[in-house]
């Protein structure tokens, strides 16, 4: 049943475009020949299978019946037919067997022997019989990839199974779910790292939490640029997209910190917002620009292109998006308004300065 199942997996797989030379791990079947003891006659004769199993066994590989010494190492000798009686399996039958009354009966009086074809070796996963259903990949092709073109034309098999027979998933996509399990389990350790390096340099709670918000803004630029690209979000992926977080968190903080110094030197907080987020455009876009330029030479790669294509895409729109969503994150935040003094109209009157007499005095 393992074996006719991994047959209609492999036919399936086959008519795939992105894998080549489709096989089992198991091999083919190979032939062999059954003894089918008649258990009725057998205890007429006062035989076990086990009796008979033994004497087959000596006759056709032999078994040890004792050991001789030669210098310091011990030489079993070993008992069994002659070569000519071991090589024909047409002779097997008549094999005589010796019952506990003496009687001898050739082996064909008891068992019927039958060819057949058997599996060389039985191969295990988990404890599990697993019969695995192998690919090579066409160029340029990534196994997750692979696996989620060819997942849905599989689902009639699966659907189909017979109870407790199932269908999983191996190869790269299962070391890269390993890979994702390992690394969300050091998450909450990577995020206190981070809020610790953020509070270490905003000095402010406030401003640490706002600039963490702004790390989810690489996603929007991801998605687009994988599917543009056909590229696909496996472990390599992710670690681009944790890399984006701190790049653009990384443009945050230099124009929150920005903002700070000049509201430090009395510029008022609207002000301040405008000419530091205008200021600091042109390193922030340069340095972004120099991360996407050198990313282009790992997108051929087969293993790192998804990385550098999420990398790529994520930062392009992010810091775009940086310039516009910090500082408006940062008037929300803090509440900064527009200076009514700057709103107002200039006045039509001319304005004429005057000077008492005790005014001039002092001066």
């Amino acid at each position: 049943m393992v074996r006719d199942i991994a047959y209609k997996v492999r036919d399936v797989v086959r008519q795939s475009p992105l894998v080549r030379d489709t096989q089992l791990d198991w091999n083919e079947q190979v032939r062999s020949v059954k003894v089918q003891v008649d258990q009725d006659k057998a205890r007429q004769l006062g035989l076990a299978s086990a009796d008979i199993q033994g004497l087959v066994q000596t006759a056709l590989d032999g078994a040890p019946v004792t050991q001789i010494r030669r210098g310091e190492e011990l030489i079993d000798v070993v008992v069994r037919a002659t070569p000519e009686e071991r090589k024909s399996i047409g002779q097997i039958g008549d094999l005589q067997l010796f019952s506990r009354s003496g009687v001898t009966v050739p082996l064909s009086q008891i068992a019927r022997i039958e060819p057949s074809f058997e599996e060389p070796v039985l191969w295990r996963r988990n404890r599990d019989m697993a019969l695995t259903v192998r690919s090579d990949l066409a160029d340029g092709v990534q196994g997750p990839y692979a696996t989620e073109q060819i997942r849905p034309s599989l689902k009639p098999i699966v659907d189909s199974l017979p109870t407790g027979y199932r269908i999983e998933e191996g190869g790269a996509i299962e070391e890269s779910d390993k890979a994702n399990v390992a690394l969300f389990a050091v998450f909450p350790a990577m995020f206190a790292v981070t809020l610790l390096l953020l509070m270490i340099q905003l000095q402010s709670f406030s401003r640490m939490f706002m600039v963490f918000m702004t790390g989810p803004l690489a996603i929007i630029g991801v998605v687009p640029a994988l599917l543009t690209f056909q590229a696909p979000f496996g472990f390599v992926a992710l670690l681009g997209v944790i890399a984006l977080g701190g790049m653009i968190m990384r443009n945050s903080i230099i124009l929150v910190d920005q903002i700070d110094q000049d509201i430090a030197r009395g510029v008022a907080p609207w002000t301040a917002i405008v000419d530091a987020t205008v200021r600091r455009s042109r390193p922030v876009v340069l340095t972004a620009a120099a991360a996407v330029l050198a990313m282009i030479p790992l997108t051929r790669s087969v293993f790192w292109g998804p990385m550098a294509i999420s990398i790529m895409g994520g930062l392009v729109v992010a810091t775009a998006l940086t310039l516009v969503f910090v500082p408006a994150l940062y008037a929300a935040w803090f509440r900064v308004r527009r200076d009514s003094a700057v709103q107002a109209p200039a006045p039509t009157q001319p304005m004429v300065a005057t000077w008492t007499k005790s005014e001039v005095s002092r001066a």
